[in-house]
């Protein structure tokens, strides 16, 4: 179960050379996490091994954006984002995120690689207001329908924008 942890306005940021790493089982529990990744969310070990990934999720984060990065692991390919995270004590910290599903030696995905860096001010400033919108169409059409909607919705602005996701997000950060 996920602590009930009140959100604070405090930025935590990684640093220039700083990558937060951490592998999960295909359900999403993790079963590593580097020095890094319990520094910056301010959890131990044991708080962390075992837990959901979801222990971190901010509630800024639109739920549209995770069934979004589930279904392109589920496709068998990596995924590229950017991703609002909160600490313990309620402060937050955005990364860039690359995941990666982990076969073995049969091909078979047995989990999930995960490696963040520091993203650029650029690209949280024009990625906040959108995930702002997808957050508040979630919260309008409701709990089942809502991360479907906010996918729909982030698809129009892209299809706006003439681009696709991983090149909106490979984009903004260079």
């Amino acid at each position: 179960m996920k602590p009930s942890i009140t959100p604070i306005d405090r930025e935590i940021r990684l640093g220039d050379d700083e990558f937060i790493v951490s592998k999960t089982d295909t359900k999403g529990i993790i079963t590593y996490c580097n020095r890094v990744f319990m520094h910056i969310a301010g959890y131990s070990e044991a708080e962390l091994l075992g837990k959901q990934h979801n222990i971190v999720r901010h509630p800024d984060m639109p739920r549209g954006v995770f069934r979004f990065l589930w279904q392109t692991l589920q496709d068998g390919d990596e995924f590229f984002g950017y991703v609002k995270n909160m600490c313990k004590s309620g402060a937050y910290y955005w990364v860039f995120a690359n995941v990666t599903p982990d076969y073995d030696a049969r091909g078979r995905v047995v989990g999930y690689y995960s490696v963040r860096r520091k993203p650029s001010d650029q690209a949280i400033a024009a990625l906040a207001p959108i995930y702002k919108e997808m957050l508040e169409l979630e919260a309008r059409t409701g709990a089942k329908d809502g991360p479907d909607a906010s996918i729909r919705l982030l698809q129009e602005k892209l299809d706006a924008m003439g681009t696709t996701y991983n090149d909106l997000v490979m984009s903004l950060d260079n």
